[in-house]
């Protein structure tokens, strides 16, 4: 089978649709360029080489129907035979015209890229081909659970994401961490720096608060239970709201302040991750995701600004490791 022919490079002139209206450039040009790598597509953008109606523009740069992007020459790998996504549906918390909400599980990343074939976004669109607009309005991380909504209109997309910027929403997530989370210790207010490694894959972490390129981030943090025990059953179940959405926010935020997420792959404890996941840590009780779990989400509706407010149960297993954790004579 002779090998796939890569297309020849050259400038493009993209006019912007009514698909377009309103999305940030380098999110326009991610769709558009398809595997290219987003540090290429950044770097294109830094360098000039992107025009919108011939003058030159930033990343967040919004779009508007009529606009003239171009695309400088890229090379792009023909399409590859793999098969496309598969069909499937979700859990759905909340549906109408304008919008839908869905339960995530763990395990799911919201959408294809970094090595990842494809999402929830693009197994909803197979399974809903008569849907001619569907788009993420926020993200949750592949390992996290919870409420994730999407639009299914660009008036809608932009006036929820536009609730999201301005921290106009109220998003709080369950999470269960190593060691006795202090009552009284409730903001967690720490800059967050990330960065992007050789291969694409995010990093974040706490720099000082002059640091240049930090951002400052504030989590709020209430105890609800917590657990006493040796080694890593010591823990405590908290809710944490966030307000401000930074990348990894959540996770990196606990583990800073010496209490990663049970589970956490990436800034966790991974010796009692290991535990947790052989049933060691707690006999009888094996747990093989991360314990962060999006629960409530507050939003207005972006047809008639009326309170919209999403809650998703704890999970089965999450749900099952708390009973556990309290014991038979423990109080509900």
């Amino acid at each position: 089978m002779p090998a796939a022919v890569a297309t020849p490079p050259a400038v493009r002139q993209v006019r912007v649709d009514e698909h377009g209206d309103g999305q940030r450039l380098d999110n326009f040009l991610l769709r558009l360029l398809k595997g290219v790598p987003k540090t290429h597509v950044y770097r294109l953008i830094r360098g000039g080489e992107v025009r919108v109606n011939k003058g030159r523009a930033a990343a967040d740069t919004r779009l508007a129907v009529g606009d003239v992007v171009r695309v400088p020459p890229v090379r792009v790998a023909a399409p590859s035979a793999a098969p496309p996504a598969p069909a499937r549906e979700f859990p759905v918390l909340y549906e109408d015209e304008h919008l839908l909400a869905i339960d995530k599980p763990a395990g799911v990343a919201v959408h294809g890229g970094s090595g990842v074939s494809f999402g929830v976004v693009e197994q909803l669109r197979r399974a809903r081909p008569e849907q001619t607009f569907l788009e993420l309005v926020h993200r949750l991380d592949k390992e996290t659970s919870g409420v994730l909504l999407l639009a299914k209109k660009r008036s809608a997309l932009r006036h929820l994401q536009d609730q999201f910027r301005t921290r106009d929403t109220g998003k709080t997530y369950a999470a269960l961490v190593q060691g006795r989370w202090p009552a009284a210790r409730q903001v967690i207010d720490v800059a967050l720096l990330k960065t992007l490694d050789a291969a694409g894959e995010r990093h974040v972490r706490v720099v000082d608060a002059e640091h240049a390129e930090g951002r400052r981030s504030i989590t709020l943090v209430q105890r609800i239970d917590a657990f006493a025990g040796a080694d890593e059953r010591a823990c405590s179940l908290l809710d944490v709201t966030i307000r401000t959405g930074r990348t990894h926010q959540i996770r990196v935020h606990l583990a800073h302040a010496g209490h990663p997420i049970v589970g956490d792959p990436k800034y966790g404890d991974f010796a009692a991750n290991r535990r947790w996941a052989r049933g060691e840590a707690l006999p009888g009780h094996r747990f093989e995701r991360m314990f962060l779990h999006a629960r409530l989400l507050r939003f207005a509706h972006p047809a008639d600004g009326r309170t919209i407010e999403l809650d998703s149960q704890l999970p089965a297993e999450c749900a099952a490791l708390l009973a556990a954790l309290r014991g038979p004579t423990s109080p509900s």
